[in-house]
């Protein structure tokens, strides 16, 4: 899943592809490294971030999809929304999953969406909201207390009309969660996987990394693609990361090493288990 920000003040690349042809070209050279997924972002949720109108946001969001469904690449567009007009106009745009990073609790009446369009959607963990996550988040046990959310997210979903099997589950790393929570979600990664939906990861270029390497964002696709096969060897199925060709390379050598089920016959295969 290659990450498309159309925002100005996203941690690693705010700013950069604001103009809707910049964003669509950006989107179409992330497939062209390998990417499956395109997900397209019209407000920030970095720590501190504020919050940006509907109206702010459909301006951001809905030329960028159309652009991108209209090149015919053959990638999914997933719209990183907690709104329910963005979503539905994204999805009139050729979006065809939504990637809600506040798991249906902003806007409960998504659930009802995605059901009656048949669409895939990622629901996420977190802790508070993006200006607040921050603030001395606690647990008394990181990964238990993310499980029960998601499991509880997801029978929400299933309550509302979405088929089981529509559901992708996130952790949410870096979203209310210290250096510490981040490692240990990580190395328990495969608890969250036991739940039975495929889960998504997205820890690319997160401070944990800087603060685990001592590196700016921007030089921290190493460390993204590290934690990348850690997860995939955990049991994670879908990444999403700004730098798609490192990750691409480097999952498809652990996935030929690790799970049976990757081709290694031919180039750039993917596994026949992850959504796509």
């Amino acid at each position: 899943m290659g990450v498309v920000n159309v925002t100005p003040d996203s941690f690693s690349d705010g700013g950069r592809f604001l103009d809707p042809d910049a964003a669509a070209a950006r989107a179409l050279a992330l497939v062209a490294e390998g990417a499956a997924i395109v997900d397209v972002g019209g407000e920030s949720t970095r720590p501190g971030a504020e919050a940006v109108s509907v109206a702010e946001e459909l301006r951001r969001v809905v030329p960028v999809v159309e652009r991108i469904a209209a090149a015919g690449v053959g990638a999914r567009i997933s719209v990183d929304t907690s709104k329910l007009e963005v979503a539905r106009a994204a999805v009139d745009a050729g979006a065809s999953i939504v990637n809600d990073v506040t798991a249906f609790r902003a806007a409960p009446a998504m659930a009802e969406l995605v059901a009656e369009r048949d669409l895939d959607c990622a629901l996420m963990h977190m802790a508070g909201t993006p200006r607040t996550m921050q603030e001395a988040p606690r647990y008394d046990d990181v990964t238990d207390e993310v499980r029960a959310f998601l499991e509880e997210r997801l029978a929400f979903a299933v309550a509302h009309g979405v088929p089981e099997e529509r559901v992708i589950l996130d952790p949410g790393f870096g979203f209310g969660k210290t250096v510490a929570h981040n490692l240990e979600l990580l190395r328990r990664l495969s608890e969250i996987v036991a739940i039975g939906r495929p889960v998504l990861v997205g820890t690319s270029r997160k401070s944990f990394i800087g603060s685990v390497t001592g590196r700016p964002a921007a030089e921290r696709v190493a460390g993204t693609v590290a934690t990348c096969v850690l997860a995939f060897e955990r049991g994670a199925s879908i990444f999403r990361v700004h730098d798609v060709a490192a990750a691409r390379d480097a999952l498809l050598i652990a996935g030929a090493t690790v799970d049976q089920r990757w081709s290694v016959t031919t180039p750039g295969a993917s596994p026949t288990n992850m959504t796509s």
